[in-house]
């Protein structure tokens, strides 16, 4: 598999998966350094350069892995950066590197690890819907294998070292993504965002930290990875976001008993400006598939999946734009590009009566 294949697969977590109504996908990162070796940060770029070189091998020969893609950020466009990130395969930060770091990734996306980003590795398992007990054993099984080949910087007291000090312990990374237009509608956002944050959670947008919360996407994820096992923090991730879940489900059925016409409103608007807009912003696009894929799950749009509107909102994504016409274009350009591809999808939907 080629890079330039991405843009035409489904990928890791554009499927509806398991309560998919509201849980749009799962996933699990672990941060994890070799011994002896200083941090990508301290290092010098021949350092990272004889890291990388010495690491990739050993990932390409993980049978966790595959026959997995394999990519030098040295090499990559940034088209090809911006599809990445898109797909959440490789993190903002990955995305500014250059020599000496790179990815390996599993042909289906679900298995993926970046070489010397903050820390020399950083696993990622992703899938649709909740999934973090499955993702756990799968990522797991690849750390084992990795520990095999490799040795970890570890210690008896601290556990896993870490470039970051709040990753120190297990390096355990866990989110859920969730979409949450009930809570938005009904004001509860704010409230449960603060909440959340004050029992220790982060609380993200749609492409990670420091992005803001575009089609009512929010990641929720742990931040204490220090002193808990990693079952501890995967069983309390999964019961709040099973909480959220609760509140949103019982906000949807509040608003359509108690203000239909709002909702309709709501949908019905997303539905008529995506199928009829000539220029569209990448924002602006994913605030109505909101209300689209709202309407989805409502049963009010008949005609078009989840998935279709998972992959709609990669898609229409600057990367995937450029990717599918083959060229970079203008921004300008992309916006018309961007409502041409939701129009002829959305066109297929229909309004239920």
């Amino acid at each position: 598999m080629q890079l330039d294949d991405l843009v035409h697969n489904p990928g890791a977590w554009l499927t509806a998966g398991e309560q998919a109504e509201v849980i749009v996908s799962s996933r699990i990162r672990l941060a994890r350094n070799i011994a002896g070796v200083a941090f990508p940060g301290w290092a010098g770029e021949a350092e990272c350069v004889r890291l990388q070189q010495g690491l990739v091998p050993v990932l390409q020969g993980l049978k966790a892995l595959g026959e997995p893609l394999v990519g030098d950020m040295a090499s990559l466009a940034a088209v090809d950066r911006e599809l990445l990130r898109e797909r959440h395969l490789i993190s903002n930060e990955l995305a500014q590197k250059s020599r000496g770091s790179g990815f390996v990734m599993r042909a289906d996306e679900v298995l993926s690890v970046m070489v010397n980003e903050e820390d020399h590795l950083r696993l990622q398992a992703m899938r649709p819907g909740m999934q973090l007990t499955d993702l756990w054993t799968a990522i797991t099984a690849l750390d084992t294998e990795l520990e095999q080949q490799v040795t970890y910087a570890f210690s008896p007291r601290l556990g896993y070292l870490t470039a970051c000090p709040t990753n120190v312990g297990t390096g355990l990374r866990a989110s859920v993504m969730v979409h949450v237009p009930g809570l938005r509608l009904t004001n509860e956002v704010e409230p449960i965002v603060k909440g959340l944050t004050k029992i220790g959670l982060a609380v993200r947008g749609l492409l990670g930290e420091g992005t803001d919360a575009f089609g009512n996407m929010f990641q929720i994820s742990n931040q204490t990875t220090l002193g808990e096992s990693e079952d501890v923090i995967i069983s309390r991730l999964i019961q709040i976001v099973s909480e959220v879940t609760g509140h949103e489900r019982n906000a949807r059925a509040r608003l359509m008993e108690q203000r239909p016409t709002h909702v309709l409103d709501f949908v019905g608007r997303a539905y008529g400006v995506l199928s009829h807009a000539a220029v569209l912003s990448s924002r602006e696009v994913l605030d109505l598939l909101s209300g689209l894929r709202l309407g989805i799950e409502l049963g009010i749009i008949k005609g078009v999946d989840l998935a279709a509107i998972n992959r709609l909102m990669l898609l229409t994504q600057p990367g995937h734009l450029q990717k599918l016409e083959g060229r970079a274009i203008s921004p300008e350009e992309r916006d018309q590009v961007r409502a041409r591809i939701v129009r002829d999808a959305v066109r297929r939907a229909k309004v239920a009566a």
